[in-house]
């Protein structure tokens, strides 16, 4: 975990935050109020993720970490979703206590697949992470990881404003070609690896603003200058009934070598 940069937290709370649990336990509540508010807000996003899942009928489906359990209401009918995540904080996330990321609560070879959306940029050391997931998900089985990619202009969004404006601060460690080598490492063959572009639904520009404003919980700047700087730095798009803010994850898709782990 980077994000550690905000002098204010350092006089609010004492000291940074040093990892994903300590982070979400100061900023799971907005963020889930964000995504509460506004539930179809990342509809294409987690649609995307779960088209490079190949789920097969009835599939066990793990999400981590899961955040407020908002992937489920997408999965195919008769999946299983299959949420871990550490950080009560989020409300009716998965875990409903506070504990370890790691290790997964997950039996080895036990889930199709496994799905991981927006939340590894906040490890410095994914390797841990990586190597659990190799050994809960079964032969034949996908992992699906999206998250943003180094050379973004969401990266340059979130270390920027972001970093400048929210409670903790935020430096984040970002996918790239390095990934794919980690992803080999911890035993898995990758399938495929893209930059994927889609939207943020809002109605309006005002909605946008509120949303950002509660998910990267802006404690310094207003929704209203939030909103012009993602129209900047982000662009939005004029769509059938109402706004897209352009928003973009690196999606890679892999399963377990057959000589995994």
């Amino acid at each position: 975990m980077v994000e550690r940069k905000n002098t204010k937290l350092a006089i609010d709370a004492g000291s940074a935050p040093a990892n994903y649990e300590e982070l979400f336990q100061l900023r799971g509540a907005p963020y889930d109020g964000a995504m509460t508010r506004f539930p179809e807000a990342r509809r294409e996003e987690f649609l995307n993720t779960i088209a490079r899942a190949n789920l097969p009928q009835g599939a066990l489906v793990g999400d981590v970490p899961a955040g407020g359990g908002y992937l489920a209401r997408y999965l195919p009918q008769g999946c299983t979703w299959l949420g871990h995540e550490p950080c009560s904080s989020f409300g009716h996330g998965a875990s409903g206590q506070d504990r370890d990321l790691l290790p997964l609560p997950w039996g080895g070879a036990s889930l199709d697949a496994a799905l991981s959306i927006a939340g590894v940029h906040h490890l410095d050391d994914k390797m841990p992470l990586f190597n659990e997931l190799a050994r809960v998900i079964r032969p034949g089985g996908r992992l699906v990881l999206a998250d943003v990619h180094e050379a973004s202009a969401v990266s340059r969004f979130l270390d920027g404003w972001v970093d400048r404006h929210n409670s903790t601060g935020h430096v984040g460690s970002y996918l790239g070609d390095h990934t794919i080598d980690e992803l080999q490492r911890a035993g898995f063959d990758v399938v495929s690896a893209e930059r994927v572009p889609f939207h943020w639904r809002f109605s309006n520009l005002d909605d946008m603003g509120e949303f950002a404003h509660r998910l990267f919980d802006l404690r310094s700047s207003t929704p209203a200058e939030t909103a012009r700087t993602i129209a900047a730095e982000l662009g939005v798009d004029a769509l059938p009934g109402g706004i897209g803010m352009r928003w973009e994850l690196f999606m890679v898709a892999a399963t377990p070598a057959a000589a995994g782990r």
